[in-house]
């Protein structure tokens, strides 16, 4: 498993970046309107944030009119990652789940 898979893993453990992803997932959005929408303050939100940020699967932009605001948004890569690791630990589950029940059964 790469570093980059592990660092992904670790940040979506916690509920509540898990649900900054969710409703990242529908568009981006300034990280007040998602302390707003998890019920988080804003120093927790700003932890949990600068750990999504850590971890690659959100970025920060600032918009032109106020640079004071941050607006979050996912980035797909991470995902990509974790997808690819999700499908190849299917297989080969589905490869032992197979060979477990043809020996269940007799089967050579």
């Amino acid at each position: 498993m790469s570093a980059a898979l592990d660092r992904t893993l670790a940040a979506l453990a916690d509920p509540a970046r898990r649900q900054v992803v969710e409703l990242l997932r529908e568009r981006p959005r300034p990280a007040g309107e998602l302390a707003r929408e998890t019920g988080l303050s804003a120093p927790a939100m700003s932890r949990h944030l600068k750990a999504l940020r850590q971890s690659g699967l959100v970025e920060d932009t600032h918009p032109a009119f106020d640079a004071r605001v941050r607006v979050y948004a996912l980035r797909p890569e991470p995902m990509v990652e974790l997808m690819a690791w999700l499908a190849e630990s299917e297989r080969m589950w589905s490869e032992q789940l197979l060979a477990f029940k043809a020996h269940v059964e007799g089967q050579p």
